[in-house]
Formats: C-alpha cells, sequence, structure tokens
C-alpha cells in the first residue's frame, strides 16, 4: 500500500534530526511561500503520484497561498472547516483513520537566486504542515512526517537544479498523527507556517546549545554554547570571545519577564555566522517553589493558541507581536503555548519583550477520553517513538530562549509509559528547565502539582497544603494551568482567585482560558463557530473563549484581568488622605513609574497633582499622604483617584500608559429625597401624579412628561450569558437549565390592585411564572415632588423558590434613546464578580456602544454603581445606586440569537434598571460563581427617581 505511512504509527521517514532554529544567519535563505498549485481530491488514494514529476501539467489547478490551510480558501470549493473540543471527528480506531481523507496535492515551481553559492548543501524546511505530509523534489521522494506544529527538514542539495524546480507536497487531512493531535481547536490541513530552503555552506553551525545561567548572589552569569560544529562564540558587550565548548564567567544583567536584558552575540563556524540573542537566567525547584534567578514567580498567564479569523493557525509576525503587545499592555506575564509550540518567532518576541513561557508539546488524546482512555496513544509502546519524536522537536528548536523555564508535556492525555519516556527524555537532555503536565495527579513526571478549574476552595486547600495525595506532589509548587474560562461574559471570580494566589507562597498562579476567540471571519453570520460550516459532529461555541474578540479588540474579561493581576496595588483611607503603594513585581523596582492623584467630586475631576512615591523594591510598600484639596467643595460624592503611569516610552507601551490605579472614597453620595407635593388624580381613564401619566385601569406608567414610557414592570430574566448555560464541575449546579425549568424565561404579571392614597399610587401584582406555585408578591409605589418622581419597588417571595434569580429590577422601554450619560462604575460593563475595573467616574456612551459583541449573543452592558444616568429624555437617580442595561432590543429576542447578525434594531429602547444581579462565574468550564454572588430570591425594596431633562 503506497499510502501505509499515514496510518504509520511512526512519526515519519527520511527527515533530519531537529536542531535549533535562528531566524537567519549570513547562509542564503529562499522562501518558499506564495502561490502555489493546488487540487483537493476526497480520499488519500484518489489520484496517483504522477504530479510530483517534472514536467506535469498544473496549469488547471488552483492557486492557494502558503503558508495557509486550504478549508479557508476558494470559499468552500476546497471542503470547510470543522471543530470538535474532545470527540475525534472521525472513528475510534487507532491507528487508522477513515478512507474519506481529504488529500492537497500541493506544486510549487522555483528557481534558485543567481547568487546561490554553488558549494555545500541544502535544506528544505517545513515549519507546520497538518496532520501528514510526503514530500518530492524533482521526481525524488524526500520522505514523509506526521507531527503538525513541528518542523521538519530534508536534505536536498544535491537535488536543486538552477531552474525549473518542483517542489511536490500531498498533505492529507488525517492520519496516525491526528489521534495525537484532538486540541480543542478547528481541524485545519494544510502547509500552514513557512517552506524555506536554506543554504547549508561546509562548516556550517548545524545544532548549538546556549547554555547561560545566572548567580544571583554574585551578580555573573556563566555562558557555554554546546555545537555540533566547532567555532567561536562572542559577545562584545560582555568582551566574550571564547571556544564553543568552553565555559566563561562575567558580571551579567540577568533576563526575566519584567526586565528582559538580552546580550547580542554570534556563533562563528568555518562556513557561518549564526546571531544569538541570550538571556542570562537560572531556573529551579528550590524549596517547593518555581524560582527564577532565586526569586519564586507569581504567574499571571494566558493560554494562547495560535488563531487569525481569517488565515486560522497562519500568522504573520506583525500579528504576532501585537499579540505580545497586547498581554504587557494589560499586566500579563506568563503564556503557555496551549496545545503545541508556537510559531518559533513568537519566542523571540516572548524573549525581546518579556513573558514567562511555558512550552507545550504538540500532545494531546482527549478523544480517549470518552472511552475511559482504552487504547490511549501514550500507554501503547508502539507509540512511544512518535511521542519521542514531538518532544525532541520542541525541545531541540526551542531549548535556546530564555523566555521557556518550563517544558510541558502535552495536555489532556491521560497517563502512560510515553509520557514518563519523554520526561526521561527532556530531562536528560535540557535538566535547566522544569517539568509541567497537569494529567499527572502524582507528579511521578512533573515538577510542578498542576490542575485545571479547581474551586476557590480547592485552590486554598491547596494552597495550605492541606490537600493530600503523594508526599511528593505536596511538596511541589502548584499552579492552576487553566482557570477561568473566558467564554462570553466573564470570566467572574478572577480577584478571588488572585487573592488566594497572592496569599499562600505554594500557589504560584495560574493561565486563563484563554487568549482569543476562534471565530471565522464569515459573510452572512459576521463571525462562524462550530456548526455554522454543517459539521455532522462539533462543540458549538466552545471554541469562542478567550480575552481577545477574533478582531484582537479587547474583551471586557481582559481588562478585569488586568486590573485584578495589576503589578502595583494602590490602596488607602481617602478621608484620612492615606494612600499604600505596594511594589507587587517580582524583579522590577518602581522607577519606571510615575504617579498622579486626582480628586473628584461627583465624578467629575477637580483637583490634580503628582505623588511622590519611592523607588520600592518589590515587594516593599510604602505610605503616603495625599494633598488637601485647595478649596472646600460643595456636598457630593468624594473619592481620590490614584494612577501609576509609565514615565518614558517602553518597547511595549508608549509613556503615560496606565499599569495601575486605585480609587480612595472620602464621602458617599447623598441619598435623593422625594418629600411628596402632589397626589394621584384620576381622570378619563388616566391617573396623573405630577409630571406622570398612568392607564387608570392597570396602573401602568405611559408618559413622564413628553416622553413616553411603555412596558415598565419587575423584570428577573436575562438572556443566559456561557456561564449561566454551563455545569458547575465542582457543584453539579447549572442555572439557565433550572432557569428554563422554573419558567423564569416566561413570568406572568398578575395585577391585585391599583390604589390611590393621598400622595401615592400603589400598584400591587403578583409575578410568577406559568405552571409554579412559587412567585413574588410585589409592590410598586408612586410619589411625586415638583417634577421629580420617585418609584419604590418592593418584592417579597411567596412560596419555596428552588432557584437563585438571574436579575431583580424594572424592566421599561423608551420611544427613543441614543446619547447615554452616566455617574457610576465603567466605562465598560461590570457584574457582581467580574467589577474590579469598573472605575467610578462620569462616563458617556451610546446605546450601541454599551452593547459587548460577544459572539454568541448573551446578557451583556451592564453599568454597575451607577448613582443617576441620563438617556431618551429621563434622569435616573438611584436609592442608592443601580445596575444600567440600555438595547436596542428585547432580552427575549437577544436570547432567541444565536449570532449578532441576529439582532435587529427596533423603534424601542429596553432599559433595565437592576437592584441586584446574578453573579457570572466560570461554569462554563470551571466553579459557578461564589455564593456571595448568587442572587436569591428574598425580600427586597429598592427605589429611582425620574425627572424629564428638557433640555436633552
Amino acid at each position: 500500500m503506497t499510502n501505509a505511512y499515514i496510518e504509520d504509527f511512526s512519526p515519519g521517514h527520511g527527515t533530519l534530526a531537529p536542531r535549533a532554529w535562528h531566524p537567519a544567519s549570513n547562509a542564503k535563505a529562499l522562501s518558499l511561500n506564495g502561490s502555489w498549485r493546488l487540487r483537493v481530491s476526497p480520499t488519500a488514494d484518489a489520484e496517483d503520484e504522477s504530479f510530483a514529476e517534472p514536467g506535469f501539467e498544473a496549469g488547471h489547478w488552483a492557486e492557494v497561498t502558503v503558508p495557509g490551510h486550504w478549508v479557508l480558501q476558494g470559499d468552500g470549493a476546497f471542503g470547510r472547516p470543522a471543530y470538535t473540543n474532545v470527540r475525534y471527528p472521525f472513528p475510534v480506531d487507532p491507528p487508522r483513520v477513515p478512507t474519506e481523507n481529504p488529500t492537497g496535492d500541493h506544486l510549487r515551481t522555483f528557481d534558485l537566486p543567481e547568487e546561490w553559492p554553488a558549494d555545500g548543501g541544502a535544506v528544505l524546511r517545513f515549519d507546520g504542515v497538518e496532520s501528514c505530509a510526503r514530500v518530492w523534489l524533482n521526481g525524488t521522494g524526500l520522505g514523509e512526517f506526521q507531527g503538525s506544529r513541528l518542523p521538519h527538514e530534508f536534505a536536498v542539495g544535491h537535488l536543486l537544479k538552477r531552474t525549473g524546480n518542483v517542489l511536490a507536497v500531498r498533505v492529507h487531512q488525517w492520519s496516525a498523527g491526528s489521534y495525537l493531535e484532538d486540541q480543542d481547536q478547528w481541524w485545519l490541513p494544510g502547509i500552514f507556517r513557512e517552506v524555506t530552503l536554506l543554504h547549508r555552506p561546509p562548516g556550517s553551525a548545524g545544532d548549538f546549545f546556549v547554555h547561560a545561567s545566572y548567580d544571583h548572589r554574585s551578580g555573573e552569569g556563566t555562558l557555554r554554547v554546546d555545537s555540533e560544529v566547532d567555532g567561536r562564540v562572542r559577545v562584545p558587550a560582555l568582551g566574550i570571545d571564547v571556544a564553543t565548548g568552553e565555559a566563561v564567567t562575567a558580571p551579567v544583567r540577568p533576563w526575566s519577564a519584567e526586565l528582559p536584558v538580552l546580550y547580542e552575540g554570534e556563533l562563528a563556524t568555518a562556513g557561518e555566522r549564526v546571531p544569538l540573542r541570550i538571556g542570562f537566567r537560572t531556573v529551579e525547584l528550590t524549596d517547593g517553589l518555581i524560582k527564577v534567578n532565586g526569586t519564586a514567580l507569581l504567574l499571571k498567564g494566558v493560554n494562547r493558541h495560535e488563531w487569525h479569523p481569517e488565515t486560522g493557525r497562519t500568522l504573520d509576525l506583525e500579528t504576532m507581536r501585537q499579540d505580545v503587545l497586547l498581554m504587557k499592555r494589560h499586566n500579563v506575564n506568563a503564556v503557555r503555548t496551549s496545545h503545541y509550540p508556537p510559531h518559533p518567532a513568537f519566542l523571540d518576541l516572548c524573549d525581546e519583550y518579556g513573558l514567562w513561557v511555558i512550552d507545550e508539546c504538540d500532545l494531546e488524546t482527549h478523544g480517549f477520553g470518552e472511552q475511559g482512555w482504552r487504547d490511549n496513544p501514550v500507554d501503547d509502546d508502539r507509540w512511544t517513538p512518535a511521542l519521542l519524536d514531538r518532544a525532541a522537536r520542541m525541545v531541540e528548536r526551542d531549548k535556546n530562549h530564555p523566555s521557556v523555564i518550563i517544558w510541558s508535556l502535552g495536555n489532556e492525555a491521560g497517563t502512560g509509559r510515553g509520557l514518563t519516556a519523554m520526561a526521561e527524555w527532556i530531562r536528560g537532555r535540557d535538566s535547566a528547565r522544569l517539568l509541567h503536565y497537569e494529567g499527572d495527579p502524582n507528579c511521578r513526571d512533573t515538577d510542578v502539582y498542576s490542575q485545571m478549574y479547581a474551586s476557590h476552595a480547592q485552590v486554598e486547600q491547596i494552597g495550605r497544603r492541606l490537600d493530600g495525595g503523594p508526599r511528593r506532589r505536596r511538596e511541589l509548587p502548584f499552579i492552576l494551568c487553566e482557570y477561568a474560562h473566558a467564554m462570553g461574559n466573564g470570566p467572574g471570580g478572577l480577584a478571588d482567585y488572585q487573592r488566594l494566589f497572592e496569599s499562600y507562597e505554594r500557589l504560584q498562579g495560574g493561565f486563563v482560558w484563554e487568549w482569543i476567540d476562534h471565530g471565522i471571519r464569515h459573510p452572512e453570520l459576521g463571525y462562524a463557530y462550530g456548526g455554522d460550516f454543517g459539521e455532522e459532529l462539533h462543540d458549538g461555541n466552545f471554541v469562542c473563549d478567550g480575552l481577545l474578540f477574533p478582531d484582537r479588540q479587547p474583551s471586557p474579561g481582559l481588562i478585569e484581568y488586568k486590573k485584578v493581576i495589576e503589578p502595583v496595588r494602590i490602596e488607602g483611607d481617602g478621608a484620612d488622605r492615606t494612600v499604600r503603594v505596594t511594589n507587587r513585581h517580582d524583579f522590577a523596582d518602581l522607577s519606571a513609574l510615575a504617579f498622579e492623584w486626582s480628586y473628584q467630586v461627583d465624578g467629575e475631576t477637580i483637583e490634580t497633582g503628582p505623588l511622590s512615591v519611592p523607588v520600592l523594591l518589590p515587594g516593599e510598600s510604602a505610605e503616603l499622604k495625599l494633598p488637601a484639596p485647595e478649596r472646600v467643595h460643595g456636598p457630593g460624592e468624594t473619592q481620590w483617584t490614584v494612577r501609576a503611569v509609565l514615565t518614558a516610552d517602553t518597547a511595549w507601551a508608549p509613556a503615560g500608559h496606565e499599569v495601575a490605579w486605585g480609587q480612595l472614597p472620602v464621602a458617599a453620595l447623598p441619598l435623593p429625597l422625594v418629600r411628596p407635593t402632589a397626589g394621584p388624580v384620576a381622570a378619563d381613564g388616566v391617573i396623573a401624579l405630577g409630571p406622570a401619566a398612568f392607564d387608570a385601569r392597570t396602573g401602568a406608567l405611559r408618559s413622564i412628561g413628553a416622553v413616553a414610557v411603555s412596558g415598565l414592570r419587575l423584570d428577573l430574566w436575562r438572556a443566559p450569558t456561557d456561564n449561566d448555560e454551563g455545569l458547575d464541575w465542582h457543584t453539579g449546579i447549572r442555572h439557565a437549565g433550572p432557569w428554563r425549568d422554573a419558567g423564569l424565561h416566561r413570568l406572568r404579571h398578575r395585577l391585585d390592585s391599583v390604589e390611590l392614597g393621598e400622595d401615592t399610587l400603589t400598584v400591587r401584582t403578583r409575578v410568577a411564572p406559568a405552571a409554579a406555585e412559587f412567585g413574588l408578591a410585589t409592590e410598586y409605589r408612586w410619589t411625586c415632588e415638583g417634577e421629580r418622581l420617585r418609584l419604590a419597588v418592593s418584592v417579597r417571595p411567596d412560596g419555596e423558590w428552588p432557584v437563585p434569580l438571574p436579575r431583580l429590577g424594572v424592566r421599561l422601554g423608551l420611544a427613543s434613546a441614543d446619547a447615554v450619560r452616566w455617574f457610576g462604575a465603567g466605562p465598560g460593563e461590570a457584574y457582581p464578580d467580574s467589577s474590579t475595573a469598573a472605575r467610578l467616574g462620569r462616563h458617556e456612551s451610546t446605546v450601541d456602544a454599551l452593547q459587548t459583541p460577544y459572539l454568541r449573543p448573551q446578557e451583556n452592558g451592564a453599568r454597575a454603581g451607577v448613582r443617576w444616568a441620563e438617556l431618551g429624555g429621563l434622569r435616573i437617580e438611584g436609592d442608592p445606586e443601580f445596575s444600567l442595561t440600555a438595547r436596542r432590543w428585547t432580552t427575549e429576542q437577544l436570547d432567541a440569537a444565536t449570532h449578532l447578525t441576529d439582532l435587529t434594531a427596533g423603534d424601542t429602547v429596553w432599559v433595565n434598571l437592576d437592584h441586584a444581579l446574578h453573579g457570572i462565574g466560570t461554569a462554563s468550564c470551571g466553579p459557578g460563581p461564589l455564593p456571595q454572588y448568587q442572587l436569591l430570591a428574598e425580600a427586597a425594596e429598592f427605589s429611582f427617581v425620574f425627572t424629564e431633562l428638557h433640555n436633552s
């Protein structure tokens, strides 16, 4: 069978041994990226191999761009993407794959540049092909390989011609290697990373290993470069000029993610000069902690799949740089390369800008968990050579990056002998880094105890070393390699996790899942997710769970995360004008930051000035006195805001970029008072109360002055978030399902009475779902002082409520509204357990801009802590505050939509004024809201004051 290699346990044949990757040298390199010819066949054997012969006529074939995925090109002519999370999209029968195996034959002709040297050899390099490839050059078969996110090279110098070279590559979507790559992402075949021809002159460097350690006690670094080919190592800034293999020690500045000092050097052999960027640092497991340069780390990380909404896993350098800059600007200090080694240039950027990296092997067999891990490849010796090949290709390619401090064996692949073999090989090759693998509960093969989505209570137990388990595990540091599932609205509970990380030294942080939504740009849907391409098996929008939207705009979750993990803590007593500044960096002092204060009255900044903060070392704090305001201001809500900003441009952000901030309240806002000056009067079917008109039969509000109001009544429902829809891993509780079962999305409002008192209009109702015996006895009490109309709402549970409430407040419709002004938290959305980043002040927006564009529409856009808001001709005051939401569609329309394009603006703006909201949590994958953020059905009373705006 000529295609037997597709179902071969081995990683391939004919490729060169893996080696260190470097971006450039004085050797010639010819990029073979660009336009290729492509023919896609439905099966692996639908076409013979004649296309690889010189002279084959492929002019009628389609043209595609390499690097790229063929299913993302050609408007569906070459097949379509498919998404699954855990389940394999083919029968589980390892190493067999379906006969229906889309196969792409790729052709590229090229000439050698005139300056291409005549001496030496050449190497053909593929940086990433999914999932299996067979390669020919000028009709000669070079070999085949598996391992999609890993580099593969062939020696081709003896086959090259000056002109008319024909490179043929047959790529199969499915192979035995697909069983090792079940990584919760789109299945996207193709040559998706660069293809390069490298000249290898006589005496070229080959493989090399840069060992650059740092002694934090002496301040000296020790450098040794081991090289396959003898040569010399030069680092001019350190005066180093030594032979390869020779160690040399010198005073150096160490590398860290906060202070990424790199020394430019070169490895010079007889035929090549390879540029080196050397970062001196030492990684250790000491005192049960991950330490770098003698200091324990607190990892504030993200999991990063590679993604672009148009090109999939094909990323250019600027997109990768954009990712790194966004991470740095949002206080992220670490990346787990889930679940495969990234493009090698990304690690160059991590070295340059400063990020700690857990580099993860291209290995996940999650689908075997569906059958109790029976036949799992990592516990089958026939697969071990492929596992070792993947480990070696990762380690050899990336071993010279100072940013890489931990190797990860893979993800969600169960346990087995193959993983142990990988761990033993890696330790034998590189003993200067630590090993991670979350799926090793006994930590037999790892140096770090790791879990996913542990609850806050579990994390605290682990921090207190009360978690039990094997003794070795109890002595290891702990990280959450995945937590705070950033799917849709959320994640909630980030600040609560961070408090635990900062309270127990064993807890060395975690990595939010994940960096970016994997939406695919779509002409009708905006962005597509699982099922939008007709997949018969898919996992819906579970692929959209990032801190960035697909266009790389930060989500509210990323804004929240930035605040939660900020490296400077600003706290204090505003009334006493005392501020405490704490440096929470691991390595950097505060010399790069300037501090400034501002004084606000009712959300308006009245005075500003600089704040002199000493240069605090990591872990140090200082208590400082804020100046007294220069003049006395009138009554109102007063506070101080203190900001920490960059004093000068850095590589990752301009001067003035805000790193951290804190607000210190001084005096609370006086509550609005409404002393009744008029009573309700009924005439001609209308009840008049000051500026307001009500329906005399139902008591429903019709207008306030000239502003028409419709549908004002108690509201309990929200369009469930992805986290509402999820199952809490730890309690087994769902929220959205029981909410629907209880009928909270179809409440009935029974009118019991409309009562006209001397100065009060009272409307009594019972709010309850059909088919249920429980409900809420609800009263609306209206009073008026001049043009100010006060609504007091009281609710009392009737019967036994089986579920918490999604929300508690009133909803009303306005005939028109666009501009929105408010004094409260903002500028972005905030919910009870995701409100750390909400800053108290005066904010402005439009109704449209209040919406958060989650790919699957859901509850969004609430502005918390609102003291007053102005929109649609009304000023609405809280008593004392409320949560504000305004939309051009109803909650029911939002709930029914599956994509943003399903939402059509109506003639009415629907406004929610909420007394309270249920928390968000992260139960789309993990724990739900903590008890203190759950909204129980209890007796409550809340009030609002409405005034018509005459100059709006």
